[in-house]
C-alpha cells in the first residue's frame, strides 16, 4: 500500500462497521480497551450518525475499497464555540508511517478553519506515543486538564492548538 493509492473522502453510513472495528482493534493493540475510552462508547458503532452534528465532519481513508483509517472534527459538548475537537484519528497498522495520518489531520484542520473554529482540542492517552509526537509537530500544546464533556475519562492527555 502506498500513500498515492489511498483516497480520502467524507464518511458514509455504510462505513460504520469497518470504522468501529478499526477503532476497537487499535485500542486493543495498545491495551486501551478499557472503560472511559471510545472502545466502550456506543457512538463508535454509529460514527456516520454522530458526525451529522453541525460543524462536524469525518474523513475516511480508503485503499482498494477497504477503509484503512480516518479522522474527524467534532463540536464536542461543553467546548467553547470557537473550539472543536480533533477526534477518532485511527489507522490500521499497515497504513501507519507513510504520512497518511498527517494528511488526515491536515484535511480535518482545514475543515475546522473553514467552519470558523479558532482552536482545536485533542484528548489522547500516554500509551499512544507516536500519535502524541505527530500532534506536537502540528503545534498542539499540552494542557493540565480536560475541556468539554466528551465523557472519555480514560483519556489522560489533553492538548490544544490555535488554528
Amino acid at each position: 500500500m502506498q500513500l498515492q493509492d489511498i483516497g480520502i473522502r467524507p464518511i458514509m453510513q455504510e462505513d460504520n462497521q469497518q470504522l468501529a472495528k478499526i477503532v476497537r482493534e487499535t485500542l486493543k493493540e495498545f491495551n486501551l480497551d478499557k472503560p472511559g475510552t471510545v472502545y466502550f462508547d456506543a457512538t463508535t458503532d454509529a460514527l456516520y450518525q454522530l458526525f451529522q452534528k453541525p460543524r462536524s465532519a469525518y474523513y475516511v481513508a480508503e485503499h482498494e475499497n477497504y477503509i484503512v483509517g480516518g479522522s474527524g472534527i467534532y463540536a464536542t459538548d461543553g467546548l467553547p464555540p470557537d473550539t472543536c475537537e480533533l477526534v477518532k484519528m485511527y489507522l490500521i497498522p499497515e497504513a501507519r508511517g507513510m504520512g497518511l495520518g498527517k494528511l488526515l489531520i491536515e484535511k480535518s484542520l482545514e475543515f475546522a478553519k473553514a467552519q470558523g473554529y479558532r482552536f482545536a482540542y485533542i484528548e489522547s492517552m500516554p500509551e499512544l506515543k507516536k500519535a502524541l509526537k505527530v500532534y506536537e509537530k502540528f503545534g498542539f500544546e499540552y494542557l493540565q486538564a480536560p475541556m468539554g464533556n466528551s465523557g472519555h475519562y480514560g483519556c489522560k492527555v489533553w492538548m490544544q492548538k490555535k488554528l
